[in-house]
């Protein structure tokens, strides 16, 4: 069971990742060491060309991120991405993307993690991101 419900995600999406809530972006699934998240197709999140910008699927590859990396440890607000790469694969169709998240390992102080961003319409591979996240000491 994971230590962050959708719901609590959600909440921390809007009441603090304020980016990510203008943008729609939402979870839809906090399993444990896993999770999906949803960022709805805008037509001003296009670039020239009419796909969707690469900082943008950015922000949905790494907020999936944190939201696995929480859902493992719990609402620890200072765990921060302290690297990040990412894979763009193809022009994503005008459509909503979804992240799918999920742990690769999980130590004291780093969390490895990949994200597979598919656009919705088709389930096609558009980007494939991997991140580390630090993990601050526990308090006391």
């Amino acid at each position: 069971m994971p230590r962050v419900s959708c719901r609590e995600f959600n909440q921390i999406i809007e009441q603090e990742l304020q980016w990510a809530h203008a943008l729609g972006m939402r979870l839809e699934v906090m399993e444990k060491g896993r999770a999906e998240m949803r960022l709805p197709y805008l037509e001003s999140s296009t670039r020239p060309g009419g796909s969707i910008s690469g900082p943008h699927m950015m922000m949905l590859a790494d907020a999936c991120m944190y939201a696995v990396v929480l859902g493992l440890i719990g609402k620890v607000k200072l765990a921060v991405t302290t690297s990040f790469n990412i894979n763009f694969v193809r022009k994503p169709s005008q459509t909503d993307l979804m992240a799918h998240g999920s742990i690769i390992k999980l130590g004291k102080r780093l969390a490895v993690l990949e994200v597979s961003v598919v656009a919705e319409a088709d389930d096609e591979l558009v980007a494939h991101a991997t991140g580390t996240y630090s993990i601050p000491p526990a308090e006391g």
